[in-house]
């Protein structure tokens, strides 16, 4: 199954949400009051990780599964981190 392009665009969708929460808590100077911005960084990491190996996939094929399963592992990490991020944002 070639599931690679659509964890590179939902990850690069993502990774732009991640930066607009991170932005808007500096913005708001609310990033000291919690974890929320350190979440965000932790899910920007993981969609870039997520990215990069999608990239690798599709650039060299299917040679090896082992990108697809990290770029899918980094990408549920990614969004297990946004999620706990918006989460601590919200009831803080």
């Amino acid at each position: 199954m070639h599931r690679h392009p659509h964890v590179l665009n939902a990850s690069s969708n993502l990774l732009g949400i991640c930066f607009v929460i991170i932005g808007a808590l500096k913005f708001t100077k609310s990033d000291a009051g919690s974890f929320a911005d350190e979440t965000a960084w932790v899910a920007a990491l993981m969609f870039l990780v997520s990215i990069t190996a999608s990239y690798i996939a599709i650039r060299n094929g299917n040679a090896n599964k082992w990108k697809n399963i990290v770029a899918d592992v980094a990408f549920f990490c990614g969004l297990l981190a946004l999620s706990l991020s918006v989460f601590i944002l919200a009831f803080t």
